[in-house]
């Protein structure tokens, strides 16, 4: 069965910083061998995922690139799109755009800002993922 899984960010290391959390779940995906794909906000947000991937945790490694910058999309196993880029679904994938995600998954993660006023349509969110079946989850993280 599909999952929609929704990520509360309420733990201050997560407040400041709520890529982190992104990249907290991409590890999380990576050490379960899954491969995912990040569908960026805009090419600012890409970029700075990119980024802060390589850079989050010394003990970590996360193998992954901005889709379509290398020829090497499908041999990476964490994917990061930005609107422009057309990148094939996973099996795991991690939200941060406005609407909801309508591909083919197995599973969706959205991340949940702090902020009260960005919670709403993420609430109808939710009743779009389960008008299409999908099973849905909140975390409060």
């Amino acid at each position: 069965m599909m999952r929609a899984d929704f990520y509360l960010i309420a733990k201050p290391r997560f407040l400041t910083e709520p890529l982190k959390l992104v990249c907290e779940l991409a590890r999380k995906a990576y050490d379960a061998n899954l491969w995912t794909l990040i569908l960026a906000r805009d090419a600012e947000q890409a970029e700075a995922l990119d980024e802060l991937l390589w850079a989050f945790d010394d003990e970590a490694y996360i193998p992954h690139q901005i889709a379509g910058t290398d020829e090497e999309d499908d041999l990476t196993p964490v994917l990061i799109a930005a609107p422009e880029f057309d990148a094939p679904a996973r099996a795991l994938v991690i939200n941060l755009r406005d609407g909801a995600f309508d591909g083919a998954c197995e599973r969706v993660l959205e991340v949940v800002p702090a902020d009260p006023s960005a919670r709403e349509p993420l609430r109808e969110r939710w009743k779009q993922y389960k008008a299409r079946g999908f099973a849905v989850n909140k975390y409060d993280m």
